[in-house]
C-alpha cells in the first residue's frame, strides 16, 4: 500500500510531545502505559528536553493530525523509536519516519543500531529495509544494525 499524499513528515518539537506520548501508547505490540515509559525513564519532560536539543524526532502528519513518529540518540547511532497508531498501519508511514531516522544517524555514523522483539511485525519492516547482523540480546528481543550506503 503507498503512503497518500497527505502525509507529511516534520521534525518533532516540544509542542508534540503530548501526541508523541498518546501515539506511543496506542500501539498493538510493544506496548507500555504512561507510567511504564516513565519507570524506564521516558517522561513529557525527558522527551521535551531532547526534542529541543536536536533535531532527533519527527512526526509524521495526516490532514495535520500526527498518527506516528520516530526518534533516535544521535550520540549513540540508536533509533529507538517507530511508531504509528494502528488506524494508520500499513500505509508506509512507518517505513518513511525510519528511513529519515537513517538519514540523521548515517550522518554521523556509519552503523546503526536498534533492538526490537525478534518475531514483532516491527522487526519484519526493519529486515525489509535491510537491517540485519542480528544478535540475540534476550527476553525475546534483538539487537539489529544497518550501515550507510
Amino acid at each position: 500500500m503507498t503512503v497518500p499524499a497527505s502525509v507529511f513528515i516534520r521534525p518533532a518539537t516540544i509542542a508534540d510531545v503530548s501526541a508523541m506520548f498518546r501515539i506511543r501508547t496506542s500501539v498493538r505490540e510493544n506496548t507500555l502505559t504512561v507510567e511504564e515509559l516513565a519507570q524506564l525513564g521516558v517522561t513529557p519532560e525527558s522527551l521535551a528536553q531532547a526534542v529541543s536539543g536536536a533535531v532527533c524526532a519527527w512526526v509524521a502528519e495526516v490532514a495535520g493530525e500526527p498518527v506516528g513518529f520516530s526518534m533516535v540518540d544521535l550520540a549513540t547511532a540508536c533509533l529507538f523509536a517507530a511508531f504509528v497508531q494502528p488506524a494508520h498501519e500499513g500505509r508506509g508511514i512507518g517505513k518513511r519516519l525510519i528511513r529519515v531516522s537513517e538519514e540523521a544517524l548515517f550522518q554521523r555514523h556509519a552503523v546503526a543500531w536498534l533492538e526490537t522483539a525478534r518475531n514483532s511485525r516491527a522487526a519484519g519492516v526493519y529486515r525489509h529495509l535491510g537491517w540485519g547482523n542480528e544478535r540475540d540480546v534476550g527476553d525475546g528481543d534483538v539487537r539489529m544494525e544497518k550501515q550507510r550506503a
